[in-house]
Parts: C-alpha cells; structure tokens; sequence
C-alpha cells in the first residue's frame, strides 16, 4: 500500500483548491465546457449523457477499512448510495453534482489513499 508523504499530502491539498477554483469558474460561466474539460479530466471527472462521472483511483487495488468507510460515506452523501468497483481498481460514482466533486476530493485526501483518477498514476509512478 502507497505510504503518502508530506509532500504528497502538500501537493494533494493544493491540486483540490486549484480544482475547486476551476470548478466555481465553471459554474459561474467563466470557462466554458471546452476549457473546463482538460481540468476535469485531470481530476477523474467525466461528463456522461446525463450527469457527471467521477472515477476514483485505488492505488495497488488495496483498501484499509477507514478508506473502505470514506467511498461508503461518499456514496451516501453525494451519489445514489452506491459506486461501481471496476476491474481497473477503480470505483466510480455515477451521479455526483459538479459543484460536489472538490468536497469529495477533499474527503478522499482526508483517507491518505483513494485518490482521483490521474493523481494516483502520478503518485504511483514516483
């Protein structure tokens, strides 16, 4: 299992207050859906038909309870009470609202390990 750093930690909680900027930008109407896109992407955050998709990372595939507990909290608290695990070591929410996603990803650093989608490739190949 990924043991996080100071620096990791430092760096996590930068890249949500950069994204939760992004994210208030875009609701405001002062980026538009072509610009906000690549930001999303880098944060695990996929627009779907109807609503928005956040994948999540498990980095090694690996969980602790305290991790296992966060996704369940996530699931109930900003989704329909569930996510699907994917063979990718992956879970993905299927229903968050957009100006939810930096308070979930600020959930998730809380846990030290699951992590959005392109930061835990990041963290895994250093």
């Amino acid at each position: 299992m990924y043991i996080y750093t100071e620096f990791d930690d430092a760096f996590i909680k930068a890249r949500n207050s950069q994204f939760r900027n992004q994210v208030k930008r875009r609701i405001d109407g002062n980026l538009t859906e072509d610009e906000f896109k690549p930001l999303r992407l880098m944060n695990g955050l996929y627009l779907q038909l109807h609503a928005y998709m956040l994948r999540v990372a498990i980095p090694y595939g690996t969980l602790n309870s305290s991790q296992m507990e966060k996704l369940s909290i996530i699931a109930d608290r900003w989704d329909k009470g569930y996510g699907h695990f994917t063979t990718r070591q992956n879970i993905q929410f299927n229903w968050p609202k957009l100006n939810d996603v930096p308070d979930i990803l600020d959930a998730l650093a809380e846990v030290k390990n699951a992590c959005h989608s392109k930061l835990a490739v990041i963290l895994l190949e250093m």
